[in-house]
């Protein structure tokens, strides 16, 4: 796939070059090339006017006109080709109010970072660098172009850039571009939720979280997007089951513990599964221990509320604080009856939240006694379904005589349950159970 867009990108910069104009691949593109990574995009930069490059390619669609972006398909690749531009104010703190087509130097001078100011003439092998970016590249260095200040205080959203690029490629961030961040950060919250929710998922998702988490709490973005985080900040543990520390230090321990490849709900039900204890902090006098009764319910009511603020989808939100409320059952599951059991574990956020259970205890007392009998019982009942199909139906139960409401759900129900128990084991067994017990089945429920 990667090839195949390259190939694309290369044939419209053939075309601008062939009709005279300058074209360059642009921006992420020749970043990622240099680093040796495969690029997902390629961008091309051009001294083509819009109405020029809709003239080269009549299919063309303008994406951004007022930017003089213009997208082009080629062979069902999407290329966007924009012609250099300076910006004119960005009075939003997000986008310009207008721009003015340029020169590649000028273009090159008001984008975010060195290292995204980089060109790249693919035609004849030649990097174009007017902002030392090959070198920070080669130093691992983040740092803004020219001013830092001014590049944050244009796109707010740059500043939570920053801390993406700085995890994704583990780059330092260059001095005097740190502090222009730090004393920008409370501009953050002049974004929008949805936006500011796409750059932190980016940052989750990375096998470097740890880095990105670490530099948002220094930057102060994290007080200004989730101050729920730092009031773990000092939240102390009882040290008998939490040794290494606070609640903060104890969830900072956990991103660490996830495997690079952690799914979104898993990444944030880290972060969260603790919210509510700081709201549920006691201390128990007459046990000398420190106590958050229901912190687990009180977390996920937060992280709902949490997540809804920053617009994420009803699955997400779902997945998570599902994850939130039940990570405190896991320390029952040895006691369960097996149909409670297997009910826990066919739920699809189950493998999810075992790995939060893991993660969890390992960043704390480091007892996985629990996590080691659900892998073993995972494997004991990794031959059959976890929950078999049904052995009767309501219209089987209807056919005996019984209404159609609640008392047809609670018998079949409990039949379910001596299912998965294995006490029933076929539609015979079940409907004669049914005739024989299950009157007194539903006297025993209402007493």
């Amino acid at each position: 796939m990667g090839s195949e867009m390259r190939t694309a990108a290369l044939q419209v910069v053939q075309k601008l070059q062939d009709e005279g104009y300058q074209a360059v691949f642009a921006g992420g593109c020749v970043r990622d090339q240099l680093l040796g990574l495969t690029p997902k995009d390629y961008d091309v930069a051009t001294s083509a006017a819009p109405d020029e490059v809709i003239g080269l390619f009549p299919q063309a669609v303008t994406v951004g006109a007022h930017f003089g972006v213009i997208l082009v398909k080629v062979h069902g690749h999407a290329i966007e080709i924009a012609t250099f531009r300076t910006d004119g104010s960005y009075a939003d703190g997000r986008k310009p109010e207008s721009v003015t087509f340029a020169t590649i130097e000028e273009d090159a001078s008001r984008r975010d970072f060195t290292i995204n100011g980089l060109f790249y003439d693919p035609i004849t092998d030649k990097l174009l660098d007017f902002v030392d970016g090959q070198k920070d590249l080669e130093a691992g260095k983040l740092r803004a172009i020219g001013n830092a200040q001014v590049r944050f205080s244009e796109d707010h959203l740059r500043l939570l850039r920053a801390i993406r690029f700085a995890t994704r490629f583990e780059f330092q961030i260059a001095d005097e571009t740190w502090e222009a961040l730090k004393e920008c950060a409370p501009k953050i919250t002049r974004i929008s939720p949805e936006r500011i929710r796409d750059e932190l998922d980016r940052i989750w998702v990375n096998s470097h979280r740890v880095k990105g988490f670490d530099l948002l709490v220094d930057s102060g973005l994290m007080v200004a997007i989730l101050p729920e985080i730092l009031k773990l900040q000092g939240c102390e543990q009882p040290p008998q089951w939490h040794p290494e520390g606070d609640v903060f230090i104890h969830t900072r321990i956990m991103l660490d513990m996830l495997p690079e490849e952690a799914s979104l709900p898993l990444v944030l039900s880290v972060l969260f599964h603790d919210i509510g204890k700081p709201a549920t902090y006691s201390f128990d006098k007459a046990n000398d221990r420190i106590r958050f009764n229901g912190h687990d319910r009180v977390g996920a009511g937060m992280t709902e509320k949490i997540l809804r603020r920053l617009r994420y989808s009803n699955d997400v939100i779902d997945d998570t604080v599902v994850a939130v409320a039940n990570h405190m059952v896991f320390k029952d599951v040895q006691k369960m009856r097996v149909a409670k059991l297997k009910r826990f574990m066919a739920r699809h956020t189950f493998g999810d939240e075992l790995e939060l259970h893991r993660v969890d205890c390992g960043s704390s007392h480091g007892m996985l006694d629990n996590h080691t009998f659900l892998k073993a019982t995972a494997e004991e009942f990794a031959n059959e379904p976890l929950i078999p199909a049904p052995l009767i139906s309501g219209n089987d139960l209807m056919a005996l005589g019984w209404e159609a409401g609640p008392t047809l759900g609670r018998l079949l129900r409990e039949i379910q349950t001596r299912q998965l128990e294995c006490t029933l084991q076929t539609s015979e067994e079940a409907l004669a159970w049914v005739k024989v017990e299950g009157e007194s089945f539903l006297s025993s429920q209402a007493d």
